[in-house]
């Protein structure tokens, strides 16, 4: 029997965006019959130090993790090591696991994974998919990272793109990365858009007042204007924390972040140096807390800065979806989520650094609970129509069932 195997550097228990997402297609596809294997790292996203067994079946899964050095994500040198000693390793399993027509899957963790899949799956003679989570070198180009030079850059995309052209399928988050990869040379029959998902049985909307952390939290009474999970180098902080200067004396609203990411110290920093007492700052919470943790809050921010659309889609706005919150969006107006949002009136966008716009939009929303309410009942609408995970699975389970059908 053929095999699925898929590659990402993280893989369950870890708790990142693609971890999570990997884990819950690998499940289901192992509880369908399909026999299923993971390579991965030993490491957990926040703990490079993280030493898990080599070898593990769960949930009727194989996951085989290799070793790696251990530098973690706090600067770029140690990163890009653990990257490099993560492709030696991972391909030298990949040509010992991959045979004849099995499914080679690759995640975009780390970037460029999908060049050393593209050589196994070619000299194994096996089939490639591309799950593009996001777009490298032009992520890193986009946020200035050092040490890319043109010739360089050039280099790697033009790999990457034969990658992209090489595989059965690439399947994309939205349209933009879908005709950013046509404009590369990929074909139409190559390419699925399916969106990344959240889960509608274990994320739903939570009242405010049956929420224990939000009673635990302080924010009873409340409204809280929220951002969860990571703030990272993608993403603009000062409009959020500028508007919560605009508003410091509306004690009706609270700000709050949940979790963490490379900004996380900078913001609380900031909050700190103004005197802010309208922020909270809380850790990030378990998967099995998510309808509680994301409900908290009223309104939700999602921010990316406008150079990387069509590059990455913030996963979070799934979960929001899924807890029935409207979405207040910092970036280009013109980006994925933003369309969206405009087209099913369930948040709005404002510009990068428009903090009064920001302010505006949040003291509207405070005045008429009513538009909140409603904003966030479409939210979830759209969420059950498009989004969730069971209907993403089955896009996954027919895009491969129909490749298997072809050998």
């Amino acid at each position: 029997m053929s095999k699925i195997i898929f590659i990402n550097r993280y893989f369950y228990p870890d708790h990142s965006a693609t971890s999570q997402l990997l884990s819950d297609l690998a499940f289901v596809l192992a509880r369908q019959g399909q026999n299923v294997e993971v390579i991965s790292s030993a490491q957990l996203y926040d703990d490079a130090k993280a030493n898990l067994s080599r070898r593990d079946d769960i949930n009727g899964v194989t996951v085989r993790r290799v070793r790696t050095t251990s530098y973690g994500r706090g600067n770029l040198v140690g990163r890009a090591m653990d990257y490099l000693t993560f492709y030696v390793s991972s391909t030298i399993l990949m040509l010992r696991t991959v045979n004849a027509d099995d499914l080679l899957v690759a995640e975009t963790d780390p970037p460029l994974i999908s060049l050393f899949a593209m050589m196994v799956a070619k000299v194994r003679r096996a089939k490639l998919f591309n799950w593009v989570q996001d777009i490298f070198p032009e992520v890193a180009t986009a946020l200035g990272v050092r040490g890319l030079q043109p010739v360089v850059v050039r280099g790697i995309v033009w790999f990457r793109d034969l990658s992209w052209r090489a595989a059965s399928c690439n399947v994309v988050l939205g349209r933009r990365m879908e005709e950013y990869l046509k404009q590369h040379g990929v074909k139409d029959r190559q390419i699925q858009v399916i969106h990344n998902w959240s889960s509608g049985t274990s994320v739903w909307p939570v009242k405010s007042e049956n929420n224990v952390l939000r009673a635990e939290w302080g924010l009873a009474d409340k409204f809280v204007v929220g951002y969860s999970g990571n703030l990272g180098r993608a993403h603009d902080y000062e409009t959020m924390i500028d508007a919560a200067t605009l508003m410091e004396n509306n004690d009706n609203v609270r700000f709050l972040y949940i979790g963490g990411g490379a900004h996380r110290e900078s913001v609380e920093r900031e909050v700190e140096k103004r005197g802010l007492r309208n922020v909270l700052f809380k850790p990030y919470q378990s998967r099995d807390r998510l309808a509680e943790s994301l409900s908290v809050a009223d309104l939700h921010v999602i921010s990316l800065l406008p150079d990387l659309e069509g590059y990455i889609v913030p996963s979070k706005f799934y979960g929001i979806l899924a807890v029935g919150r409207p979405t207040l969006y910092v970036g280009d107006p013109e980006g994925e989520i933003p369309l969206i949002l405009d087209k099913w009136l369930c948040g709005t966008t404002v510009k990068i650094g428009d903090s009064e716009s920001f302010a505006e939009y949040v003291t509207m929303l405070v005045a008429d609970q009513n538009k909140c309410e409603k904003a966030g009942q479409r939210a979830r609408e759209l969420f059950t129509k498009y989004f969730d995970k069971k209907l993403a699975i089955s896009k996954w389970v027919g895009v491969i069932e129909s490749q298997q059908l072809l050998h």
